[in-house]
């Protein structure tokens, strides 16, 4: 991981890193000012919400290592004012991308012309409750010898006391015709369960998911720990085409590039050779932390883990309602 951080840090332009104060991009910054004569400077979005904002974490990080850090407060406003900026470096849906965009703005603008990001920490190091939950799922695979009639009765009782998606999901996994890592981890990935999109759509749901097709080679192969199997499913699904493209595409919009130590090769392939029993998540990302020693203070590592989220929920029911109304009026009335 040092090796990693180190090759990163070669550049002949003005450097920095984000830091969002979670166990990855304080490890980054940590391992950074290990190796570099001046200090760190760190890029930190918050909130004025404050149950979204992890400012205080990144605040933490930052005075341990002495960083020159940089907190941007960011606005509805803001984010309203740089969104079409955001959508017209798009060439692809994405509901992510604007995040890193307005991240990659606010670094460029500090005179950053590289920053180094701790993307793929949960990828690599277990970091995401698909881990956990995949490996309950192997110790309780007798489940799936009861006979079908019999898983099918509890699978509708989930369905039909609450009609929400994870509910849908967890009855779609009991009444599955059978064990298969591949089939639950596309589940688990899924936005909305067949039968909604159907609904939905009023077309018929495809015979087998498309996600399910490409990790399945992933999840079939005993000679990987099965840890390692949830790590490359992640890594050729949801981080390649959407963290790595967002994080590329929104980054290259304002002339920034990003480098992801957490995705060098060699620490990737040592990774992926270590027994489950290493790397196991009895807290996020074990492995990752223990072999840092005492690097991240405990606050940072046993912290609730939060993704980088904007407050939507908030922000919608206030600034973002009018301008939300402005663009469904503008739309065509046969599109409503």
């Amino acid at each position: 991981m040092h090796d990693a951080v180190e090759r990163r840090l070669v550049s002949d332009v003005p450097f920095g890193a984000f830091l969002s104060g979670g166990i990855d991009s304080s490890a980054v910054v940590g391992i950074m000012s290990k190796y570099l004569q001046q200090p760190v400077r760190t890029f930190n979005i918050s909130f004025d919400e404050s149950e979204f904002s992890e400012a205080k974490y990144a605040q933490i990080i930052a005075k341990k290592f002495s960083t020159q850090h940089t907190e941007l407060k960011l606005s509805p406003q803001h984010f309203i004012n740089d969104l079409p900026l955001a959508l017209d470096a798009m060439d692809h849906p994405s509901g992510d991308g604007p995040n890193s965009y307005t991240v990659s703005k606010v670094t460029k603008a500090a005179g950053i012309k590289m920053a180094l990001s701790g993307l793929g920490g949960d990828e690599m190091f277990a970091g995401y409750p698909v881990f956990n939950r995949t490996l309950k799922l192997q110790k309780n695979n007798l489940w799936w010898s009861v006979p079908a009639l019999l898983r099918k009765l509890p699978a509708s009782i989930v369905k039909n006391i609450k009609h929400d998606v994870p509910s849908q999901k967890l009855a779609a996994l009991l009444a599955a015709n059978e064990f298969n890592q591949a089939e639950f981890f596309a589940l688990s990935r899924q936005l909305n369960v067949p039968v909604r999109i159907q609904s939905l759509l009023h077309t018929a749901a495809p015979e087998k998911d498309v996600v399910e097709n490409l990790v399945s080679t992933y999840f079939n192969n005993a000679n990987i720990p099965m840890l390692s199997r949830v790590s490359m499913a992640e890594i050729n699904t949801y981080m390649q085409n959407v963290l790595l493209r967002d994080t590329d595409q929104m980054s290259m919009a304002v002339a920034l590039e990003v480098r992801v130590p957490f995705l060098d090769y060699q620490l990737c392939e040592y990774v992926m050779g270590i027994p489950d029993k290493y790397k196991q998540p009895d807290y996020p990302k074990k492995l990752l932390v223990e072999s840092l020693g005492d690097l991240l203070p405990p606050e940072i590592v046993h912290r609730k883990k939060m993704g980088f989220v904007f407050p939507w929920e908030h922000w919608l029911k206030m600034n973002f309602a009018v301008f939300v109304t402005n663009v469904f009026n503008r739309l065509p009335t046969d599109l409503l």
